[in-house]
């Protein structure tokens, strides 16, 4: 059996990545975030999901092509 579990973790991360950025820009200009030194969370580990997500999608699929 070859299942990769990077592809499905990198999806998964990738669209809640995408979600938090979706978010944090449309609730830019709340006050909320005066609470957190002015940083926009959301938008800042939305960033950070999608950036992961995107890794673990291009290791799984660079992986299946090599094999």
């Amino acid at each position: 059996m070859n299942f990769d579990l990077r592809l499905p973790i990198g999806f998964m991360f990738g669209f809640y990545g995408v979600v938090l950025i979706v978010y944090g820009l449309i609730t830019a200009d709340s006050p909320a975030y005066e609470r957190s030194l002015d940083l926009n969370v959301n938008l800042l580990w939305g960033s950070v999901l999608l950036i992961f997500g995107s890794v673990m999608l291009f290791a799984g699929l660079r992986h299946k092509k090599v094999s």
